[in-house]
C-alpha cells in the first residue's frame, strides 16, 4: 500500500515468550498450513475490500486475486482510492502490481503506482539469497524473506522485512497479537485471529480460520482507515455476497 497508510506498512513480530507466544506460533503454522493447503488444490479466489475512512467516508476499493499454478502462486493485486470533500477531489491513487511466489517466498514484483499525474514502476527479483529491488529512487538488496505490504494471507507472519510497494523501500518489522476475536461484516460474525501491527503507524488485521484477512484498520494521522471484505470468491467463506447486504 502506499505511504498515506491505505493497507499495512509497518510490522512487528512477537516479542514474547511463554505459553502466549508458544499459542501464537501454533497459530500461525495452522494458519499458514490452511493457505498452503488451498494453493496446492491450485484454486484461484479474489478478495475485495471496499475501503473507508473515518472523516472522508467511502475512498476507494483494493483487490486482491490469488492464482495459484506450476507449483507457485501468483498475486495480482487492483487499488482505487478517490477522497473528497464536498465534491472536490483531495487525493486520487491507481495502482496495479503483480506478485511471484514460489512457496512462501516472493520470486519477482511489478508494480506501478499513479498518484494524480504521477506514476511510479516499482521491479523486484529474487537473486540468490537476497531480493533486489529498483525503483526511481534506486536499487535496493532486501534479504530473501522479503514481503510486500499486501495482506493476501498470513504469510507475513513469518517476515521481519517488508517492502513498500509504492517506493520499493524496505523496513524491519514486527507482529503481536493472535488472540481469538469475533469481526462482523453485513451482519454476519466470523470467528479470527487479530493481530496488532505497531511501528510509525499503528495496525489491526483479523485473519479468519482458512487464514483470509477478513478486515484491516490503519490509524492514519488522517483519521482511521479500514479494508473490509466486501465479496470472496472462493476463499473458503460462505460469504459470496458479503457487500450485497
Amino acid at each position: 500500500m502506499t505511504r498515506n497508510n491505505k493497507g499495512l506498512r509497518n510490522w512487528r513480530r512477537p516479542g514474547r515468550a511463554g505459553i502466549s507466544g508458544f499459542a501464537t506460533i501454533l497459530a500461525v503454522v495452522a494458519l499458514l498450513v490452511a493457505v498452503g493447503s488451498a494453493a496446492a488444490a491450485g484454486t484461484p479466489f479474489q478478495l475485495t475490500y471496499r475501503v473507508t475512512h473515518s472523516v472522508f467516508g467511502n475512498i476507494g476499493t483494493y483487490v486482491n486475486t490469488v492464482e495459484p499454478a506450476n507449483g507457485g502462486t501468483t498475486v495480482l493485486t487492483r487499488a482505487h482510492f478517490d477522497v473528497k470533500m464536498l465534491g472536490v477531489n483531495l487525493y486520487r491513487e491507481d495502482a496495479q502490481r503483480t506478485e511471484r511466489w514460489q512457496g512462501n517466498r516472493l520470486v519477482a514484483f511489478h508494480g506501478v503506482t499513479s498518484k494524480g499525474a504521477h506514476s511510479t514502476v516499482v521491479n523486484g527479483q529474487a537473486r540468490g539469497n537476497s531480493f533486489i529491488i529498483t525503483s526511481p529512487q534506486g536499487t535496493i538488496t532486501a534479504p530473501a524473506t522479503v514481503h510486500p505490504a499486501n495482506p493476501w494471507s498470513p504469510n507475513f507472519l513469518g517476515s521481519d522485512t517488508m517492502m513498500r510497494p509504492d517506493t520499493g523501500q524496505i523496513e524491519r518489522v514486527r507482529v503481536s497479537g493472535g488472540e481469538p476475536a469475533v469481526v462482523t461484516i453485513d451482519g454476519t460474525a466470523i470467528r479470527t485471529q487479530k493481530y496488532q501491527v505497531t511501528g510509525d503507524t499503528r495496525y489491526t488485521i483479523w485473519l479468519d480460520q482458512h487464514g483470509v484477512p477478513v478486515m484491516f484498520v490503519v490509524d492514519d494521522h488522517s483519521g482511521t482507515v479500514t479494508f473490509t471484505l466486501a465479496n470472496c470468491i472462493s476463499c473458503g467463506l460462505n460469504l459470496a455476497q458479503l457487500g450485497t447486504k
